[in-house]
Parts: structure tokens; C-alpha cells; sequence
């Protein structure tokens, strides 16, 4: 009984993981300037009717820019 006990919550513990990663979509973007950048990620958060989160920017010849988008 307990081991069934343990493989349930397991698998439960499991799904609820893979479903919260499932919303979630990273994009990155380059451009000239960080608003540039981030344009072009709020666009395709647009695109995709979602909300985003800017999780990494880099500065050097160019700007870099990651960000989650989620719903």
C-alpha cells in the first residue's frame, strides 16, 4: 500500500511539473539596443497572445536578449 502511496504522489509531483513547462516558451532576440531587443520579443509574445519575462540580456557588439513567454 505505501509503495502505491508513493508512486501516486510521484506521478502526480511528475505531471504538474511537465504541464507548468509546457506554458512556459523561451525566445531570444538580437538587435542593435536593448529596446530593439525587447521589441522584438514583445512582438512575438504578441504573435502568441502571451505575457513575457525577460530572463537574461548581454551587451556587446550587439544585445542579446532571452525571455520566457507564458500564458
Amino acid at each position: 500500500m505505501k509503495t502505491i502511496k508513493a508512486m501516486s504522489i510521484a506521478a502526480v509531483a511528475a505531471l504538474s511539473l511537465m504541464s507548468a513547462a509546457s506554458f512556459a516558451q523561451t525566445v531570444t532576440a538580437t538587435s542593435l539596443t536593448l529596446d530593439g531587443a525587447e521589441a522584438k520579443i514583445a512582438a512575438q509574445a504578441q504573435q502568441d497572445g502571451a505575457q513575457y519575462k525577460i530572463i537574461e540580456a548581454s551587451n556587446g557588439n550587439v544585445v542579446h536578449m532571452t525571455a520566457e513567454l507564458y500564458k
